[in-house]
């Protein structure tokens, strides 16, 4: 990516995978390797702006490996490109602020409070630079490391060879220009245009999550063991007391989940319940250990939040220990666990799992600052709220002599 070679409003371009395969004019379809789509492209002119193409993707899968995992059609701005390496990959080329226009109402809802659109601009456009502003502070890619009984991984920023980001919840969800509906997102976009969070004067590594169950957690928890400042375990709370994310109103989540997401209802507190032979069976599928029947699930270790960081599983034929958090909600799960964050009631039958909160919990919780910025909170105390001694910058100038 060339962030100093814009589109046609000259703003810097972002290469996005878009996680199809490619059908071509005779039906031949190229699957792109690691994930299976049944995609179509098909061009045409942009109505919004005739100088400018617009073209929709046929069978794109959202939310890969996760419960909420469909197909959509989508309709992306911008130019396409096509690669053939072991397949064909389809790569979006967008201008960086139509990307975070295009993020932020696909991560959330269009209809979200104006303060929450805002804090998720200066957050997502933060995340996207930070690898090639401060490619120094970048921690390793994904990581597996086994030593006798103990499974160690975490899934970091990969670096992508023939492409910036993908568009699913790998990198930040990208769903086009179908979703960016509401005048709301074009102005927190306008209003934050350049903004972005900056921690000691250099450009943050802004994470965030779905739901952090009240207490969000440290960046080592779930990724390398090294301490980010501004990634660290705090309470989701107002000067009361009161969790921002413990929220019933089902108003208020209409209007900032996307309809996939309002699916999941008990995202603070949730209950999962397994057999040992349950839990037998999703070990050997997704590690290819057969531990034998389950006979306990013993946390070794945990975050300042409550989530595991690394699990023993007890079998009758062998144990394991797993981690860090996403690998735990992996191999406890036919897609993903909510969250690591659960407490272990063995009934002598079953395994009741008593959960909270839904992601890994670092950095901003998304259904948390919506309650804020529904309760008349601004973006900069948003921000200031999850992100401890951050400050806002504008980084135009940095950005601009940037290639990515």
């Amino acid at each position: 990516m060339n962030l100093s070679v814009g589109l046609a409003e000259g703003q810097s371009v972002v290469e996005v995978e878009l996680l199809g395969t490619f059908r071509d004019s005779v039906g031949r379809t190229y699957p792109p390797g690691r994930h299976v789509f049944a995609s179509e492209v098909e061009l045409r002119p942009d109505d919004a702006n005739a100088t400018d193409t617009a073209f929709a993707v046929d069978g794109i899968t959202i939310g890969v490996g996760f419960h909420w995992e469909r197909k959509e059609r989508q309709v992306f701005r911008g130019g396409v490109r096509i690669l053939q390496r072991k397949g064909l990959t389809v790569i979006n080329d967008v201008s960086l602020e139509e990307y975070v226009v295009s993020v932020i109402s696909s991560e959330m809802s269009a209809s979200c409070p104006l303060e929450l659109l805002k804090a998720h601009a200066v957050i997502s456009r933060s995340w996207l630079c930070y690898p090639k502003l401060r490619p120094e502070s970048v921690g390793p890619g994904d990581f597996s490391f086994r030593r006798g009984d103990e499974i160690i991984r975490w899934y970091g920023r990969e670096s992508h060879q023939d492409f910036d980001v993908c568009a699913d919840d790998h990198c930040q969800r990208y769903q086009g220009i179908t979703k960016a509906y509401s005048q709301a997102v074009t102005q927190a976009v306008r209003a934050t245009a350049g903004q972005m969070l900056e921690y000691d004067g250099q450009v943050c590594d802004a994470r965030f999550s779905k739901c952090c169950g009240g207490v969000t957690e440290e960046y080592r928890a779930a990724w390398d063991d090294r301490d980010v400042p501004y990634l660290v375990s705090l309470p989701d709370t107002d000067a009361g007391g009161q969790v921002y994310c413990d929220t019933q109103d089902r108003a208020l989540l209409a209007g900032i989940l996307p309809g996939f997401d309002q699916e999941t209802q008990d995202f603070y507190r949730w209950t999962v319940r397994y057999s040992g032979e349950e839990i037998r069976e999703l070990v050997h599928a997704r590690l290819g250990e057969d531990t034998g029947v389950v006979t306990a699930l013993a946390p070794l270790e945990r975050g300042p939040s409550g989530r595991i960081v690394r699990l023993r599983i007890e079998g009758e034929l062998k144990s394991l220990v797993v981690g860090k958090e996403l690998e735990i909600r992996r191999v406890l799960s036919r897609s993903h666990l909510y969250s690591s964050a659960f407490d272990v009631e063995h009934t002598g039958k079953d395994f009741v799992l008593h959960g909270k909160g839904w992601g890994h919990g670092v950095g901003l919780c998304q259904i948390g600052a919506a309650v804020m910025a529904s309760r008349g909170k601004g973006y900069r105390e948003i921000l200031s709220h999850y992100y401890p001694g951050t400050e806002l910058s504008r980084q135009d100038a940095k950005v601009s002599r940037l290639e990515m």
